[in-house]
């Protein structure tokens, strides 16, 4: 039995690792800026979860693992280092744990990763295969944002960002597409690239990698490489691809085929979007290799009703649909519109929230473009998240682009005078959307709280 103490405990990953080192027997404990559902569900599962930062907390005898979101001058972070203790960030935990599963799916991509991630475990769970599950959203089928199951399966979010993925152990990788994105850290497209073939030589030889026949980047930075790659598609006959595609008021089904063109499968969404389709290509093919029941995988895509924030319908206020969706890059935004304006003849109200000024920065001419599919468009202050605004750009710049180009917008930066202005311009049958990774979904429950007609 050994002792662990978790910085930043509160976070979304770092609970499901404090989770998993208890149910392994060891003694855990941590620390956070902050009280909140988690820790208190962590203390719940008798884990000792001390509220703000204090050296005192280290005794000397304890691994520390800290988020990356903890400062470098943090007071525990300090005195473990001081005393020489054993100091992980959880990236590098994370990645050492998976060491103990026989099967670790990790999954990759610029876009898709909760949704698919919350897929292949559902499934999982589904065929009675007791995964361990680590998805970066609230999943309603899962009961939370991990499932704590056997060392047989292991299901994670594999993220790019600062190389973290490049830590992990995985046996098999999903590569969902290659973007443009966290410029702050990578130096173009071509370094993004790079990091995620480095990503698929990580899969073992026995492994496999499953990736995106469409998308050209994930084909480059797959090329020529040595590891097993299944290949799926909606365009292209390759190793599992979609065909006879039809919608019906943005929700999908299609047959999905094998490379000599034999059916596999019919899917049929509960979740809306083309991106889906992808989405649950890449989880039928990876749940298909381990060897899993097509009927059953069938059966689980088909009632799996997707992550919290991921195009969540949020309330009916007498005809005008509320809509919260966790989109920040522009491709993201852009099928987030596109989906929406299929789930209503009205009007498409989005409120955006800009998320990192480097990313505001790097791509404000895709924002202005995706947004610009909306109808009306109210554009809210940059969500900072880990940044400093040392980039000279703020919303009030979007703002002025969108105009330029013609987009029906405004710039407000209060939540609550946000709230009152959607309620005097929507109309029965529009559809009001929260958009952004930040805390833009609050407009929601001042929308719901200042409506007269309750949802």
């Amino acid at each position: 039995m050994d002792k662990f103490f978790l910085i930043g405990i509160g976070g979304i990953s770092m609970s499901a690792i404090a989770l998993i080192l208890k149910n392994q027997g060891h003694i855990v404990e941590g620390s956070d800026m902050q009280e909140s559902k988690t820790t208190r569900m962590l203390r719940e599962n008798g884990i000792n979860v001390h509220i703000g930062h204090d050296e005192n907390h280290i005794q000397g005898d304890e691994t520390v693992i800290y988020t990356a979101a903890v400062a470098k001058d943090n007071p525990e972070l300090v005195k473990a280092r001081r005393m020489g203790l054993k100091v992980y960030e959880r990236a590098e935990f994370l990645g050492m744990l998976m060491k103990d599963y026989k099967n670790v799916i990790a999954v990759a991509g610029t876009h898709g990763k909760t949704t698919t991630t919350s897929m292949i475990g559902y499934i999982l769970k589904k065929a009675l295969l007791n995964p361990t599950i680590l998805v970066g959203a609230f999943v309603k089928q899962l009961g939370g944002n991990f499932c704590i199951g056997s060392n047989q399966y292991m299901v994670a979010e594999a993220c790019e960002y600062v190389d973290s993925f490049l830590m992990f152990n995985p046996t098999i990788g999903v590569i969902l597409n290659i973007d443009n994105d966290h410029l702050d850290y990578f130096k173009d497209v071509n370094s993004i690239i790079e990091s995620f073939r480095r990503f698929a030589e990580k899969i073992p030889p026995d492994g496999f990698v499953v990736a995106n026949l469409d998308d050209d980047n994930v084909v480059l930075s797959l090329k020529d490489l040595n590891q097993k790659v299944i290949y799926f598609s909606t365009k292209t006959a390759t190793d599992f691809w979609a065909d006879n595609i039809t919608s019906c008021n943005g929700y999908y089904e299609f047959d999905i085929l094998s490379a000599d063109s034999k059916i596999l499968s019919h899917i049929k969404l509960n979740i809306p979007g083309f991106h889906n389709v992808y989405n649950s290509l890449a989880a039928f093919a990876v749940c298909y290799l381990l060897g899993i029941d097509p009927e059953i995988i069938k059966e689980a895509i088909s009632e799996f009703c997707g992550a919290s924030r991921r195009l969540e319908k949020m309330g009916n206020l007498d005809g005008i649909l509320l809509y919260d969706d966790y989109a920040h890059h522009p491709t993201e935004i852009q099928a987030t519109i596109s989906t929406l304006k299929k789930l209503t003849e009205g009007q498409v109200i989005v409120i955006f929230q800009p998320h990192t000024f480097s990313r505001l920065k790097s791509l404000l001419p895709e924002f202005v473009n995706s947004l610009a599919m909306a109808d009306r468009v109210i554009v809210t202050d940059v969500y900072a998240a880990r940044e400093k605004n040392v980039y000279g750009i703020c919303s009030k710049d979007l703002y002025e682009k969108l105009k330029e180009a013609g987009v029906e917008c405004e710039y407000i930066s209060q939540f609550e005078k946000i709230a009152e202005f959607v309620l005097e311009i929507a109309q029965k049958g529009d559809i009001i959307a929260t958009i952004g990774a930040g805390d833009v979904n609050r407009c929601i429950d001042l929308i719901l709280q200042k409506s007269p007609v309750k949802s």
